[in-house]
C-alpha cells in the first residue's frame, strides 16, 4: 500500500513559504507560529491531556474501568453505550464538544467497560464492541453539535445559505437540527439495543 505524504510537513512548508514571500524572514515566521500555538490554549491542551491519559493507562485505567462495570448489576454493553450516546449528544448540544472523545474517553474508558459488560473474550466480538463504542461517540458528537449556536458547522451553513440568498439566523438552524438529532439517537440507540440481543445469542 502506498504511503500518503505527511500533511503536517506540507502545512509547515506552506507557512514558511508564505512568511518568506511576505518578507517576515524564517525566524519571525517561526516565532509568529509559536506565539499563535501558545496563545491558543485549546491547541496546547492535548499536549497536556494525552500524556496524562497514557500515564493512567499504564497504571491500570482500562482494568479499573472494566472492574467497575463488572460489579454493576444489570449493566449491558448496549445500555452502557446508549447512556454514553445520550451524554455525548447532550454535552455537544451545549457546546462541550471537547469534554469527551475517541482518545480521551472511548479507547481508555468506554471500550474496556463495554467489553467487560459483554463478558466475552472472543476477539471478533471485542472488535465489534469497540467499533460500536467509537460509533456512539461519533454519532453523538456529529448530531449533537449542530444544535449549539456558535459551532463552526452552523456558521458555515449560515454563510453558505446567505451567499445563495437565504437569510437564516443561527437559532433557526439550531432548532431545525433538533429533529435530526432525535432521529439519530433513536436509530443508533436501537442499533445498540440490538447489539445486546446479538451478544446474548
Amino acid at each position: 500500500m502506498r504511503r500518503l505524504p505527511n500533511a503536517l510537513f506540507f502545512v509547515l512548508l506552506a507557512i514558511l513559504a508564505t512568511g518568506l514571500v511576505g518578507g517576515l524572514g524564517a525566524r519571525t515566521t517561526i516565532e509568529t507560529l509559536g506565539r499563535a500555538f501558545n496563545d491558543s490554549r485549546f491547541v496546547s491542551l492535548p499536549w497536556i491531556v494525552l500524556p496524562v491519559i497514557g500515564l493512567l493507562e499504564r497504571h491500570g485505567l482500562k482494568e479499573r474501568a472494566a472492574a467497575i462495570i463488572g460489579r454493576m448489576q444489570g449493566a449491558t454493553t448496549g445500555r452502557l453505550l446508549l447512556a454514553y450516546l445520550a451524554f455525548r449528544q447532550l454535552s455537544a448540544a451545549l457546546g462541550l464538544v471537547s469534554i469527551a472523545g475517541q482518545a480521551q474517553t472511548v479507547r481508555p474508558i468506554l471500550a474496556p467497560m463495554a467489553e467487560a459488560a459483554s463478558g466475552s473474550d472472543d476477539p471478533a466480538i471485542r472488535e465489534t464492541i469497540r467499533a460500536h463504542a467509537a460509533a456512539a461517540d461519533n454519532i453523538g458528537l456529529f448530531f449533537g453539535e449542530d444544535i449549539f449556536l456558535a459551532i463552526a458547522s452552523i456558521l458555515l451553513i449560515r454563510a453558505f445559505l446567505a451567499d445563495n440568498g437565504i437569510a437564516l439566523e443561527p437559532i433557526a438552524l439550531s432548532v431545525r437540527a433538533i429533529p435530526t438529532a432525535i432521529l439519530a439517537f433513536v436509530i443508533h440507540g436501537a442499533r445498540l439495543l440490538w447489539l445486546d440481543r446479538k451478544l446474548k445469542r
